[in-house]
């Protein structure tokens, strides 16, 4: 699969290093942007002030299947519930909303656990395929948690997340028992 990568920070390093080590065609775009034609998939993992900035000197990602890893910082932007919703008004594809609620400093010790951690994404039908795909190949389980409307839930979960980080946990995995899942 090739998968364009908007963002060179933490995130978007790190999952572009991930997907490379698991066969995909990943090319990684910061500030002088590119072109994203021939991309199956574009993820946004920048800030989310920057988000149309980020898009501006990217060509080719009109109605693009898109991954938004952006993190929601004081409330949605004006006039979308989410910024998936942003995301989706202004590259005009399908949309899902995944890796914004784990920490990607501890990609290195997914592979560690004895049970695959859980991760939590909202997607339109359209996106649900590549997105679950994608997350797995990071070693995660996709727990899906519904269509785009539940973006903001996943956004508003990061802050439960930093809390239980910030409360003497720091950055941990989550799992989430499935019922099709055999823990033992």
């Amino acid at each position: 699969m090739e998968i364009a990568v908007v963002g060179r920070g933490h995130l978007g390093s790190a999952l572009s290093r991930f997907w490379t080590k698991t066969g995909h065609q990943v090319t990684t775009l910061g500030r002088d942007g590119g072109d994203v034609t021939r991309a199956d998939v574009l993820v946004i993992a920048v800030p989310a002030a920057a988000i149309p900035r980020a898009l501006w000197h990217v060509r080719g990602y009109r109605g693009a299947m898109t991954i938004d890893a952006t993190n929601l910082q004081g409330p949605p932007p004006a006039g979308h519930p989410s910024l998936a919703h942003l995301v989706q008004s202004l590259v005009g594809g399908p949309v899902a909303k995944a890796f914004n609620t784990d920490y990607a400093l501890l990609y290195d010790d997914i592979e560690r656990q004895p049970i695959r951690p859980s991760h939590l994404y909202a997607a339109d039908a359209a996106a649900r395929p590549v997105t679950e795909h994608l997350i797995r190949d990071i070693g995660f389980t996709p727990v899906f948690i519904g269509d785009l409307s539940r973006a903001a839930l996943l956004e508003q979960h990061l802050r439960l997340v930093r809390a239980i980080a910030g409360n003497g946990y720091g950055p941990h995995f989550a799992w989430y028992r499935l019922p099709e899942d055999r823990w033992g």
